[in-house]
């Protein structure tokens, strides 16, 4: 989840796409996002796919902490 708001964050303010905390952000969130994004169309320039991937993890998150904690 940080990472996918660093991306977030990153895109907003223009942040270097060369530079190594970037590529570094964008490959482990890639994985997470890439797939969203073919499955769910742009709005004009909004890409919501970081919402939905909050959304996912946060169930993802709740359904392992159900399954250790039970």
């Amino acid at each position: 989840m940080i990472g996918v708001t660093l991306r977030v964050v990153f895109s907003l303010i223009g942040f270097d796409t060369s530079n190594p905390i970037y590529i570094f952000v964008h490959e482990i969130t890639e994985p997470i996002l890439g797939p969203i994004r073919q499955f769910m169309p742009r709005i004009g320039m909004l890409d919501l796919s970081p919402m939905v991937a909050y959304f996912v993890l946060i169930i993802v998150i709740q359904a392992a902490q159900r399954l250790l904690l039970d």
